[in-house]
């Protein structure tokens, strides 16, 4: 059924103050307070590009000047619009609404695809229609329903294939049917589906390597095993079809100690993490960074946006890190924007994903607080 298209506009304005690009909007008083308390490598700026997207999830990029975002317990889908090309966003258009955690989004050949757990919709000629949007075309219904680890990150690879994981139903569970806990990919028609990688507890980022094109991604550590184990990760799939772990084995060395004991005795072995990151930091959007803005030192390196700690005593994440990679390999883990968390109490934002723009910059999206940033350099 068509929905009533909703239409908004955004007022913004930004001031520079102390070396920080402000930016505040009309619903949000605590925006410039949110922007006073992040810190950035010197000669990085931080400022608001949109307000009034709640709980914004996955961005992609569509026509120029449009990103379309979906959400997850706001049951939307966003189109935010650039009209006069200030990198500001002027408009938001509610694609979709009423519907079951449409996190993700992707974008090909005119059309925005939107998973929603089970489901896999597709919007045809979106940027011609958003004031009237088409009634979505469903290109896969056989995902599995649970909406424990439903919701979805898809993006479109190399291959000009749709892939989408499958988290598992559970905090720790060995599910039985092959699906759970995996990467797949499809057609861009919802044909041909197969798994890429197994043993993926929870995936909601990944992005392919700009040289090599083969896919990494984070995944999400299991809980209920301390504040300090198990670590979430960073993983790379350098062929087809290889085990990561889950629910057998964290980390480099963590057994499980429900599941790990009989795929121990029995000599099996997994893919370790490129890169183990911090316990508990839910790392979800990740991208190569391949624009011409920023110093060369972040050039095809990966940028990771950890949503932070739910259940951990001490809160940890809450920040943009960055792994550098030398001849392909992590050298390094470090901080790039953190602030969100003040006091281990006072959240004043969740990262949740990132986005390349067309000059180079860097948009950030925020569910906790329903903004989109935008970070720039100049030196």
């Amino acid at each position: 059924m068509k929905i009533k298209i909703k239409q908004h506009s955004i007022l913004l304005m930004g001031l520079t103050v102390f070396g920080v690009l402000w930016g505040c909007t009309s619903f949000d008083s605590n925006a410039q307070q949110v922007l006073e308390k992040l810190q950035l490598p010197e000669g990085f700026a931080i400022e608001v590009y949109a307000g009034e997207v709640p709980n914004v999830r996955q961005m992609v990029l569509g026509a120029p000047g449009v990103v379309y975002a979906g959400s997850r317990d706001a049951g939307k889908v966003y189109a935010i619009i650039d009209q006069d090309n200030d990198f500001h966003a002027d408009t938001v258009y509610t694609v979709d609404e009423d519907l079951r955690l449409p996190s993700g989004v992707a974008y090909r050949d005119g059309a925005l695809y939107v998973g929603a757990v089970s489901r896999i919709l597709r919007y045809d000629n979106i940027d011609d229609r958003l004031e009237d949007p088409p009634d979505p075309v469903v290109v896969t219904d056989s995902y599995p329903t649970e909406g424990h680890h439903g919701w979805k990150f898809i993006a479109f690879g190399p291959d000009d294939k749709l892939y989408v994981p499958v988290g598992a139903p559970c905090n720790i569970c060995n599910p039985g049917e092959e699906i759970y806990a995996t990467i797949t990919r499809v057609n861009p028609d919802g044909t041909g589906r197969e798994i890429v990688a197994h043993g993926v507890r929870n995936s909601v980022g990944f992005d392919w390597h700009p040289e090599t094109g083969e896919l990494w991604f984070t995944d999400n550590g299991r809980d209920w095993l301390g504040d300090n184990q198990p670590p979430c990760e960073l993983n790379h799939v350098s062929e087809d079809g290889q085990h990561f772990g889950y629910p057998y084995k964290h980390g480099a060395d963590i057994w499980d100690p429900e599941f790990g004991e009989e795929a121990k005795r029995a000599g099996q072995s997994f893919q370790p993490p490129e890169q183990e990151l911090g316990p508990h930091v839910a790392p979800l959007g990740m991208m190569f960074y391949t624009g011409s803005m920023f110093p060369d030192e972040y050039r095809r390196q990966i940028f990771i946006a950890e949503h932070g700690s739910w259940n951990r005593s001490q809160k940890i994440g809450y920040r943009i890190t960055v792994v550098s990679l030398k001849n392909r390999e992590p050298v390094s883990y470090d901080s790039f924007i953190e602030g969100w968390l003040q006091d281990n109490d006072a959240v004043w934002g969740r990262p949740v994903d990132l986005l390349q723009m067309p000059d180079g910059s860097l948009l950030i999206s925020d569910d906790h607080r329903g903004v989109i940033y935008r970070v720039t350099y100049n030196p």
